[in-house]
């Protein structure tokens, strides 16, 4: 017989979470992208392509921010 010995491990208590973005921040992501972009697209017509991808992006941060907040203050829409 060998002397070694198995060594178990004990299991955790907790079980490891994924950090994954709740439902209503990714629908306030898209959504504000989309409003952004399409408010972009009427009030800055005149003005080369580049900026109404950059309504769109200022739109989106919009989003993401008051989906973060929704989150907080009311929970997932899920």
């Amino acid at each position: 017989m060998s002397k070694t010995r198995v060594v178990k491990k004990k299991k955790s208590n907790n079980p490891v979470r994924k950090k994954e973005w709740p439902l209503v921040v990714i629908v306030g992501l898209i959504g504000g992208f989309f409003l952004g972009y399409v408010i972009g697209r009427v009030v800055l017509d005149p003005y080369p392509h580049p900026y109404h991808w950059a309504s769109g992006l200022v739109g989106s941060l919009i989003g993401f921010l008051l989906g973060w907040v929704w989150y907080w203050r009311r929970g997932d829409v899920v």
